[in-house]
């Protein structure tokens, strides 16, 4: 029998997701992660009905976890890495040029090292990524596909993505809102088409992809024409580790007062700020609702995220023409947080959403599930699927 698999890589800023699919039935083969690469890292995986997981006890980092799934995981596997066809990568930023899936050369290795300086924690692990499957499958050097979250939001009007600032700032350096997750904003908002029996073409929706990293995205008529992130993921919600939107003088402050450099304050609104920084305490949204009763500061915390959520969705809702086909929640948080859904759907009663509570307590893991009142717009819990998209665009762009 003839197999064609595509591997999927999706390196983020301190995990390893990685997906094998096959290219002509769509199924996943494998999948797993590995992360808390800073402590007690370990790697899970699933295959063939099975859980498996590789406690580390130790720091690793993501060259570790790749050479450990291609040369420990991949390996054990009859007829897995013989087939292997190509490799998809998740790439954060791809800056204003790409707006389509490209394959990796040299000179995107080069576009994409250069887009860094808009994902600082993210492009140049992307970037590592791509190197290491160099490294151990080089028979595959040319058959690697770059998928660029920022490709979704590139149909946004100027009136979305310029900010206020002098224009020979976009115009000479490209400074502009840029938007991220826009390959899970894209597979959801056609999967909430698809349930309700629309043309994608058709949909208008607000999607909210909610995880350490969040962001929302307006859709109308199938095309993203605004969303949180912008010119790189540190703007929008609060989120896990990063402030989201502040008064810039915030920084001036923090450099001209405090006297911290440029590093240290980059490194605290990214790494340290957050419900992190607000609770002092994780950035884990499961502790955080456990907890949400007991710990003011963690009540404090996530209301904060709460109410940047709800401001978005409702603001979003102005642009959608009078017509909301969706809203939907995706992503680790959005997926699995009954509080999150609960809290923010209750503050947007006033644009006709109304949340069914029992329906909301009963969501199906990996399934997608309506939580509204009949009388309700739609909304709906979708599970993301980012690594099926990035491998059908590259089995696409490579023909497989």
């Amino acid at each position: 029998m003839c197999y064609k698999f595509i591997l999927v890589i999706n390196c983020g800023s301190s995990s390893l997701k990685f997906s094998l699919i096959n290219a002509i039935t769509q199924k996943i083969i494998l999948s797993g992660i590995s992360e808390k690469f800073n402590n007690n890292a370990y790697i899970k995986w699933f295959y063939n009905k099975q859980h498996k997981i590789i406690n580390f006890n130790c720091n690793i980092n993501h060259r570790f976890a790749l050479k450990y799934l291609i040369t420990k995981i991949l390996t054990k596997y009859q007829n897995i890495l013989i087939n292997i066809k190509a490799v998809g990568h998740r790439i954060v930023h791809g800056g204003e040029k790409y707006t389509q899936p490209v394959i990796i050369n040299s000179k995107i290795i080069e576009e994409i090292h250069n887009a860094s300086v808009f994902a600082p924690l993210h492009n140049p692990i992307q970037l590592l990524g791509i190197k290491e499957i160099i490294n151990l499958l080089p028979h595959l050097k040319n058959k690697q596909v770059a998928v660029f979250d920022t490709s979704f939001h590139q149909t946004m009007s100027p009136e979305s993505y310029l900010y206020a600032i002098p224009l020979k700032f976009y115009t000479k350096y490209k400074i502009r809102k840029y938007g991220a997750h826009g390959t899970s904003h894209q597979f959801v908002s056609q999967q909430a088409a698809n349930l309700l029996k629309i043309p994608l073409t058709n949909f208008n929706g607000i999607t909210c992809h909610l995880g350490n990293g969040s962001s929302v995205t307006a859709i109308y008529k199938g095309k993203s024409i605004d969303t949180s992130m912008g010119l790189s993921p540190l703007e929008g919600l609060v989120m896990g580790t990063r402030c989201g939107n502040i008064d810039p003088s915030v920084i001036f402050y923090m450099y001209n007062q405090l006297h911290m450099s440029i590093n240290d304050i980059s490194n605290i609104l990214m790494n340290q700020s957050g419900v992190l920084g607000l609770t002092n305490i994780t950035s884990d949204f499961r502790y955080l609702e456990k907890n949400y009763l007991i710990d003011i500061k963690v009540k404090t915390a996530v209301n904060i995220f709460i109410n940047s959520l709800a401001k978005y969705i409702a603001s979003y809702s102005i642009l959608m023409h009078n017509k909301i086909d969706a809203l939907v929640f995706t992503g680790g948080i959005g997926e699995n947080s009954i509080l999150i859904r609960e809290k923010t759907i209750k503050k947007l009663s006033i644009l006709n959403f109304k949340l069914n509570k029992e329906l909301n307590q009963k969501v199906q893991k990996k399934q997608i599930n309506y939580i509204n009142e009949q009388d309700s717009i739609p909304i709906m819990v979708i599970p993301t699927n980012e690594e099926l998209v990035i491998a059908q665009h590259t089995a696409q762009i490579l023909k497989i």
